[in-house]
């Protein structure tokens, strides 16, 4: 699932929703809505992340956050490490090699530091 998945599978729970209806309203297939909720499908475009917000009508934060939500939740990212530290390249692919076999503690523990560090050079 992705960042994104998991908060409109939340979003739609919350209000009742079945998968059925919210794409039928968006106009996609539920079979496109459950591959892009799980992962299988790249982030929405704009306009269909425009009709998702419109669907559950948000604005402001919860819009803005459905927006960052879809920016982080390309299950199929490339990362051109060309031109940097070679540290750079070890880390994506011992990454690369070693993701599917962390936990979620893991995943989120590496995130928050990566975030930290990321925070602290700005």
């Amino acid at each position: 699932m992705t960042p994104l998945g998991v908060r409109m599978r939340q979003m739609r729970a919350e209000r009742g929703v079945s998968l059925k209806d919210m794409a039928a309203a968006i106009n996609v297939s539920s079979a496109y809505l459950s591959a892009l909720e799980h992962g299988r499908r790249g982030k929405p475009t704009g306009f269909l992340l425009h009709r998702i917000i419109a669907f559950f009508n948000v604005i402001w934060d919860e819009a803005e956050e459905l927006q960052r939500l879809a920016e982080i939740s390309d299950p199929k990212i490339t990362i051109d490490t060309g031109g940097l530290a070679p540290e750079a390249t070890e880390l994506t692919n011992r990454l690369a090699g070693a993701i599917g076999k962390l936990d979620a503690e893991d995943l989120r523990a590496l995130r928050d530091e990566l975030m930290r560090r990321s925070s602290k050079k700005r």
